[in-house]
């Protein structure tokens, strides 16, 4: 495994780890703070070129910002967390994640 490699995956387990705490604290947090911990999150994903994850961040902000909370929120969070372990980091794989958002949103 590569030095690049191996940097990338700690980068992309840490995000997961903090995914995945934003979760069990979503039910009982203020919206302002589920925001800045997505916007934090936001901030990693995109020094690091994980932009399938950049995208899902920008879904979340904006479901937040219209009030949204409770499962909808979680299951976007379980999609940010796929994305954050994504290997993939181009437009395609963006649309994918957004996509799968948009389903969430209809579904």
């Amino acid at each position: 495994m590569s030095a690049a490699h191996a940097t990338s995956h700690t980068v992309q387990s840490d995000l997961a780890a903090r995914v995945a705490l934003i979760g069990r604290r979503a039910p009982t947090a203020s919206t302002a703070s589920l925001a800045t911990e997505v916007d934090a999150i936001r901030a990693a994903a995109l020094a690091h070129g994980l932009y399938p994850a950049v995208a899902v961040t920008h879904a979340i902000e904006a479901a937040l910002a219209r009030g949204e909370r409770g499962p909808l929120v979680t299951g976007w969070l379980h999609i940010l967390r796929d994305a954050v372990s994504c290997d993939r980091h181009d437009g395609p794989a963006c649309e994918t994640y957004l996509a799968a958002c948009s389903v969430r949103l209809s579904g």
